[in-house]
C-alpha cells in the first residue's frame, strides 16, 4: 500500500507512471504501484504489458 502523500496512482490507472520510483536501473524503473516501467512499455502487477505511449509520435499513412 502507499505510503505517499497524496497517494500514487493505481497500477490501473491511465497516469500509472506517475507513481513514486523506487528502484531504477538504465532501461526500467520499479514504481510504488507495482508497474514496472521499461523503456519499452510497463510491465502491470497482473502481467498485463502495456506498450509504451509517447505523446506527439504520429503515424502518416502513405
Amino acid at each position: 500500500m502507499c505510503q505517499h502523500q497524496p497517494p500514487c496512482p493505481e497500477a490501473s490507472a491511465p497516469d500509472r507512471e506517475a507513481a513514486q520510483v523506487i528502484a531504477a536501473h538504465p532501461g526500467w524503473a520499479l514504481l510504488c504501484n507495482g508497474v514496472i516501467h521499461f523503456d519499452t512499455g510497463d510491465l502491470l502487477p497482473d502481467g498485463r504489458v502495456v506498450p509504451p505511449h509517447r505523446p506527439g509520435v504520429w503515424t502518416v499513412a502513405a
